[in-house]
């Protein structure tokens, strides 16, 4: 077996453990944060620190590459970068009030971030067979479905993180039920649609590496909404609406 093979496995692999663990231990950040995770800094420099890694890997990978200059898979470059220039530089200024992210959860998401820039980066620019990715490639049904997947995903997300953003006037602190957009269906629409992101992702490039990446998505995200749909059940009993799911509508 390949070496990048053996990676792909292993990188699945810890995937179904996290999505385990995570099922018992909260992720100390965000609406779960605990000083229990150790030292911390903002929430607006944690997630630049933790997610521009990635960034700039995946730069690098390309730019070291001798198909750098392929237009199908600059194309993929493009729709990567494009998610995390967002999330690293955009969403961070974006961020209201005051919260803390533990260092711990930053470097355990630099480490991920970097592995996925190597599994992305690494079958894009360097495992895949040279002729794997012709231009035709630019109108097959394949790249057509994911590319509109994903772009929905990322439509999704940043909504529903604005949605998020506008429950609270400044100067509140109370908490709000979120039901517009996909809150509707779900309580962690964010979720959703970074998780619908990588699964088109990994259709428009037709691999598996983009596979593992959709289940380290889901693996790393559905527990954490499962425990946000049981806090809002809580805290607003009787006002989700009949059929609400976590993170998947209709299904989970």
């Amino acid at each position: 077996m390949a070496p990048f093979d053996i990676f792909l496995l292993v990188m699945a692999a810890t995937a179904v453990i996290v999505f385990i663990a995570l099922n018992f231990v909260d992720a100390g950040y965000g609406k779960f944060y605990n000083p229990k995770w150790g030292p911390a800094v903002g929430n607006r420099l944690g997630w630049v620190l933790m997610e521009a890694p990635v960034f700039v890997a995946m730069l690098l990978l390309w730019y070291y590459s001798d198909r750098r200059g392929d237009a199908v898979r600059l194309v993929f470059l493009l729709l990567f970068e494009l998610h995390y220039f967002q999330r690293s530089f955009i969403f961070p200024l974006l961020i209201r009030g005051e919260g803390k992210m533990p260092l711990s959860i930053i470097l355990m998401g630099v480490l991920f971030n970097v592995l996925n820039a190597v599994m992305q980066g690494g079958w894009i620019f360097y495992v895949s067979a040279p002729e794997a990715y012709p231009v035709s490639w630019l109108y097959d049904p394949r790249f057509l479905c994911g590319t509109l997947l994903f772009l929905f995903g990322m439509a999704v997300n940043i909504r529903s993180d604005s949605i998020i953003r506008h429950l609270r006037q400044p100067g509140d602190t109370r908490h709000y039920l979120p039901t517009q957009g996909f809150f509707k269906y779900v309580t962690s629409a964010n979720y959703f649609g970074e998780w619908l992101e990588w699964t088109g992702f990994a259709i428009l490039t037709w691999s598996w590496a983009g596979a593992v990446f959709s289940l380290w998505t889901f693996a790393n995200l559905a527990p954490r909404a499962v425990r946000i749909h049981q806090r809002y059940r809580s805290e607003f009993p009787g006002q989700l609406p009949e059929g609400t799911k976590s993170i998947i509508p209709f299904i989970y």
